[in-house]
């Protein structure tokens, strides 16, 4: 008789969250906000490209306690869809290319020591750190690049203490801290990215300055056309208004009409 033994296997849970309420400061948050929507926008037209904010990434399959949280990461060569939390083994091994943390009271310590310690293991090839208060690092901006498996500083361009500018060789854009404040530009144009909001609200503006200008084109064709009309009905034929007024005379017919 052959005895059949069951072993029962315990499924590991890789949770999207810690259980715990989100506890980020409004200036966190922000800029969280400004880094995806910003970077989404710039690789939308790429479909291998994944980009993520305070999500987990867990390392080591059967090990959910091998698990980092980035602020803002940037991944390259895996598709582009939405997801619950990262599992490197789910995805060929590969793991973020970029990431940035936004430096704070509470997570110094570990930004500075254990994580860049984590993303060095992780092959994470730049690691940005970025400290709105200005109260935790010096540049407030601050960026490592791997080489032979060490990270190396990549040089600041420093204007001021709060104004300054770091190439990213991953991300192909430039960080620019422009009084305190966070913005990526892409050296090639110029361009400072924007977050969805603030690309409608120029688009609003946009088409709200064309309107105004077409208003004010069709007012002051108006008024042209009263007064080459006024000097038509004068006695004046179509060639001398159209001398007087520096036009051809298509357009002054254009203007008034057929009637004269």
């Amino acid at each position: 008789m052959t005895i059949l033994t069951q072993v029962e296997q315990v499924e590991i849970k890789y949770p999207s969250s810690d259980g715990e309420p989100m506890a980020e400061s409004d200036i966190t948050r922000d800029y969280m906000i400004y880094t995806v929507e910003a970077a989404n926008l710039y690789f939308q037209g790429r479909s291998d490209v994944y980009v993520s904010a305070n999500s987990f990434i867990y390392y080591e399959q059967g090990n959910n306690q091998a698990v980092v949280a980035p602020d803002f990461y940037v991944v390259f060569g895996v598709a582009k869809r939405k997801r619950d939390n990262y599992k490197v083994w789910e995805e060929g091994g590969i793991t973020p290319d970029f990431v940035l943390e936004i430096t704070s009271e509470t997570t110094q310590t570990k930004d500075q020591e254990t994580k860049p310690e984590i993303y060095r293991a992780l092959g994470v090839t730049e690691y940005f750190q970025y400290d709105p208060s200005g109260d935790y690092l010096n540049p407030i901006l601050q960026g490592v690049r791997l080489v032979n498996n060490q990270y190396e500083p990549i040089p600041a361009n420093n204007i001021a203490f709060d104004t300054l500018w770091l190439f990213s060789e991953v991300l192909g854009l430039e960080l620019h801290i422009i009084s305190g404040e966070l913005r990526f530009r892409v050296p090639e144009t110029g361009e400072f990215l924007k977050t969805h909001k603030e690309e409608n609200l120029g688009r609003l503006a946009a088409e709200s300055a064309f309107q105004e200008s077409e208003q004010a084109r069709l007012a002051a064709e108006s008024t042209l056309r009263s007064l080459l009309t006024q000097l038509l009905n004068s006695g004046m034929n179509l060639e001398q208004v159209a001398q007087m007024m520096n036009l051809s005379t298509l357009e002054v017919r254009r203007l008034v009409g057929e009637n004269f």
